[in-house]
């Protein structure tokens, strides 16, 4: 099968040893492969859903429903610079949208982010809404790559991107 991305040996080998952890069935290990895939290779291409599939000996619409289903599943290259905002109640009365609009406009990124990450031009920075980050109390909360911050005042993410920028 022909794939955009270089797989490599040490990746296929971290992918069969996952399978084994679920002996009854195969299919069990797709979220875990398409985690992996995502970590990899920054999002999981139409290529990267085929390749799954045949590891798995699903068909490539099992495994591309689930990367349409769950958020957390990109389709698309993200910025090398994310920030994910959380849009759940909690955090959007605490003002998570206003702050998900100024990020969008100081990292001039066009787009909703409401369906996977909106990107800037330059592909430095990507935003996306995403669903509750578990700090209901400390809104509004911001990721930004893999590190957690709350209570996210627009001063605050202004200094965030200085320093993550």
């Amino acid at each position: 099968m022909s794939c955009e991305f270089k797989i490599s040996q040490e990746f296929v080998k971290k992918v069969d040893e996952t399978i084994t952890h679920y002996p009854v069935s195969k299919r069990s290990a797709s979220l875990p492969l398409l985690h992996l895939w995502q970590e990899e290779f920054g999002y999981v291409s139409n290529q990267g859903v085929e390749w799954i599939a045949s590891k798995l000996d699903l068909q490539p619409i099992n495994v591309f429903e689930l990367v349409t289903f769950y958020p957390m599943f990109r389709d698309k290259p993200a910025g090398k610079i994310q920030f994910r905002v959380c849009r759940t109640l909690s955090c959007a009365l605490a003002g998570g949208y206003e702050l998900f609009d100024h990020l969008k406009k100081n990292c001039q990124i066009e787009g909703d982010g409401h369906h996977g990450p909106a990107v800037s031009p330059d592909g430095k920075y990507s935003i996306e809404f995403v669903e509750c980050l578990a700090s209901c109390g400390s809104g509004p909360v911001l990721m930004i790559n893999d590190d957690f911050h709350e209570n996210v005042s627009n001063d605050k993410a202004n200094e965030l991107v200085k320093k993550y920028g």
